[in-house]
C-alpha cells in the first residue's frame, strides 16, 4: 500500500510482543501501533520516519487480535460470521530526531455473510487465517464472505491509507516546528 502511495520504504519489523487485547479498542490500536514503531524506530540508525500499524477486530465489545492456530481462527469466524464488526487500525508516526511522534486509528464497520461449518473448515485449511486480525483477510478468500463495508477497505488490509496520507501532510507540516505529539481523533465509521 505504501508502495501505491508512492513511498519509498524499509521495512525494519518490529520485535516487542504484542500485549492481549485489553481496554477499550481504539485505545488498544494506537497504544500498540505506537510500541510497534518505537521498537523499530529505536532498532535503526539512521534519522527516519517510522510508521508503526496495529490491527484489531471488534464485535459486541470483544477485541480479537491475530489467532495463534486454526482452533482459534475458527472460533474467530464463528463469532465474526451472520453479522457486523469492526475493524479498527492505530497508525503511529515516529521521528525520533525531532522528538514527533502522530497517534491516531481508523474504524470501518463490515458485515460477514452467515457462513457454515465446511465453508469455515476450508477457509482454515488455506492456512489465509494466519497473522490476520479477527482470523481472515477481505484481501483475499474471505472476500467472498464480505457483502458490505462501511469506511475505508484499506483500514480492513491493514493500513488506512487515507488516514496515513493526513497524518503524513500533518508531519511534513510540522517538520519546521519543534515538533511533539500529537494524538488526533480517529477517521471512518465508528458504530
Amino acid at each position: 500500500m505504501l508502495r501505491q502511495m508512492g513511498i519509498r520504504f524499509t521495512v525494519v519489523p518490529s520485535s516487542m510482543k504484542e500485549d492481549p487485547p485489553s481496554g477499550e479498542a481504539a485505545e488498544y490500536v494506537r497504544r500498540l501501533a505506537g510500541q510497534k514503531a518505537r521498537n523499530s524506530a529505536g532498532r535503526i540508525s539512521e534519522d527516519a520516519l517510522v510508521i508503526g500499524a496495529d490491527t484489531a477486530v471488534v464485535k459486541n465489545g470483544r477485541i480479537l487480535g491475530k489467532p495463534r492456530n486454526g482452533r482459534e481462527a475458527t472460533g474467530m469466524l464463528q463469532f465474526l460470521q451472520g453479522g457486523w464488526h469492526d475493524v479498527l487500525t492505530g497508525v503511529a508516526l515516529i521521528d525520533r530526531r525531532l522528538d514527533y511522534m502522530d497517534l491516531s486509528h481508523a474504524c470501518t464497520h463490515v458485515e460477514m455473510m452467515p457462513l457454515g461449518r465446511q465453508q469455515i473448515q476450508k477457509y482454515i485449511d488455506s492456512g489465509e487465517y494466519a497473522d490476520k486480525a479477527g482470523g481472515y483477510g477481505i484481501q483475499g478468500m474471505a472476500a467472498a464472505f464480505i457483502p458490505r463495508i462501511e469506511g475505508c477497505y484499506f483500514n480492513v488490509v491493514g493500513l488506512p491509507v487515507a488516514l496515513l496520507y493526513t497524518m503524513l501532510l500533518r508531519y511534513t507540516s510540522c517538520i519546521k516546528s519543534q515538533g511533539g505529539v500529537i494524538e488526533s481523533d480517529h477517521i471512518g465509521n465508528n458504530h
